[in-house]
């Protein structure tokens, strides 16, 4: 079947309190020079990670990244067959991983492997079922029953690339519309058996901070997800994900700031073209005394409208704001947002399969 491409474009607008939820190797937040001034910025990574968090809460079959996949298999074969040794365990396993290609020292690999449950209990099965293990069906079962996150973020397998995957999912760097000043607060603990305060403080220090209205971005390759996933998950795997990007949060020092805030706008398009980042509308930093968001909103749309000269019109664009959109299609909640860009999905591989 051929197929076309279809992605989708996440670009959210988000306030920051005072907060720290993603630090550097000194301690403090981290941060980038963008249009010639310092930005706030959460790395990719660190959201990333808050997303597939977040999957595991809402009971998504999320994979594992790990040095001991090794011991993952082996715990899986005891389960399925108890009557199996130690040494027919790791005799199993050690074949397994030097079918794969995959190096083994003290029981673990060389590097995080990402593996989903679905891999390894397939995996397992296959040792159970067969003697002689074909380096192929290894590959194959390796390569197949994949968990959403590790469709949506990939995977690197250094020592046999026959086993990457390539990630359906790209996420930008979140950086703030505006520049900041890094700051600090000092704080002081007493000791609580030592009377008042006039004894003076057990414990000072500091603790960086900053705050920021950040511009976030992600895009999700459908033709890719439907390669990793199959068509049917991919649809619901990828409103998943927008659900969770939207609604996840980077947890550093949050039990110190308290950080914890929701989207104040998100745009979702679909596009048949190219995924388009929209963060020129910041390159010149947003100025302001009363406030980065209406402002950030303004420059946003302006952006999102300038790209129609270079791409084609989007299949479907989608907003949900507290401010006032310029964007026709504007929803009230994030169920009616969800709603519509699951229909969009729906139609949009509706229509591949019509014309092929």
């Amino acid at each position: 079947m051929t197929q076309t491409n279809l992605y989708i474009d996440l670009n959210v607008l988000q306030t920051l309190p005072p907060s720290n939820v993603n630090r550097d190797d000194t301690g403090a937040p981290k941060t980038a020079l963008y249009g010639g001034v310092t930005r706030s910025r959460v790395s990719s990574q660190s959201w990333k990670r808050a997303v597939r968090q977040a999957f595991a809460q809402d009971a998504v079959n999320i994979g594992t990244r790990t040095k001991q996949a090794a011991q993952l298999l082996a715990d899986k074969l005891t389960t399925l067959d108890s009557s199996l040794d130690q040494d027919a365990v790791i005799a199993k396993v050690d074949a397994a991983f030097k079918a794969a290609s995959i190096k083994l020292k003290d029981r673990e690999t060389g590097a995080l492997l990402f593996v989903s449950p679905g891999q390894i209990d397939k995996l397992a099965q296959y040792l159970l079922d067969h003697d002689d293990f074909d380096k192929k069906e290894i590959k194959k079962v390796l390569k197949g029953d994949q968990s959403l996150d590790l469709a949506l973020f990939g995977r690197m397998v250094a020592d046999n690339p026959e086993l990457n995957v390539d990630g359906a999912a790209q996420v930008a760097h979140a950086i703030s519309t505006h520049e900041i000043v890094p700051e600090y607060d000092y704080y002081t603990a007493l000791d609580d058996l030592q009377g008042d305060d006039t004894t003076g403080a057990a414990m000072l220090g500091t603790i960086d901070f900053s705050s920021a209205t950040l511009y976030r971005y992600a895009n999700v390759n459908m033709t890719e997800l439907r390669n990793n996933l199959g068509e049917t998950d991919a649809v619901q795997g990828a409103v998943t994900f927008i659900k969770d990007f939207l609604l996840s949060m980077p947890t550093g020092k949050q039990n110190t700031f308290a950080n914890k805030t929701l989207p104040s706008y998100v745009m979702v398009t679909l596009r048949s073209d190219t995924p388009v980042n929209l963060v020129s509308a910041f390159e010149q930093p947003v100025s302001s005394r009363q406030g980065y968001l209406p402002e950030s909103i303004q420059r946003l749309e302006a952006e999102y409208q300038s790209t129609l000269a270079f791409v084609d019109q989007p299949l479907l664009s989608v907003v949900l704001s507290r401010e006032a959109s310029k964007v026709e299609n504007q929803v009230d909640n994030l169920t009616a947002l969800l709603q519509q860009v699951t229909d969009g999905l729906a139609k949009a591989v509706q229509h591949e399969n019509i014309n092929d």
